[in-house]
C-alpha cells in the first residue's frame, strides 16, 4: 500500500486511489457535495485538545508528533479501517495551509511504519 498526501483544495487525480479525509472538522470553503472523497475518518484525526494546543505552530511540531502518535496507538480501530481499504494507493486529504507540519504528515509516517 502506497500512501500520499494532498490538500483538499488540490485537484482530483485518477492516481489518488482511495481518498481519505483525515480531518476532525469539515474543511473551510468546501461544500460536502464538492469534495471527492471515499472515506471521512474523523476519529483518526488529532483530538480537539491536541489540535487546539498545536495550533499549527511549527515550534511545537516535535511534541505534537509524539502526542499524536500516542493517540494513534490508543486508536487501533481507526488504523484498522485504513488497513481494510486494501488499496494499492491511498491519498490522505488534509486542509492545513502548512504542508510540512500537519496531522496528515505525521499520520502518513505512522501508517507507513505500522503497515510494513
Amino acid at each position: 500500500m502506497k500512501i500520499k498526501l494532498k490538500r483538499v483544495y488540490d485537484p482530483v487525480s485518477p492516481q489518488d486511489g482511495v481518498r481519505v479525509l483525515v480531518e476532525r472538522l469539515w474543511p473551510r470553503g468546501i461544500k460536502k457535495e464538492n469534495l471527492k472523497y471515499d472515506l471521512w475518518l474523523k476519529e483518526i484525526a488529532p483530538s480537539p485538545d491536541l489540535r487546539k494546543w498545536f495550533a499549527h505552530d511549527p515550534a511545537k511540531w516535535g511534541a505534537f508528533q509524539e502526542k499524536y502518535r500516542e493517540e494513534l496507538d490508543k486508536n487501533p480501530a481507526a488504523i484498522q479501517k485504513i488497513k481494510n481499504l486494501n488499496s494499492k494507493m491511498i491519498t490522505l486529504l488534509y486542509s492545513s495551509k502548512d504542508t510540512e507540519h500537519n496531522n496528515a504528515v505525521c499520520l502518513k509516517n505512522y501508517l507507513e511504519n505500522k503497515l510494513k
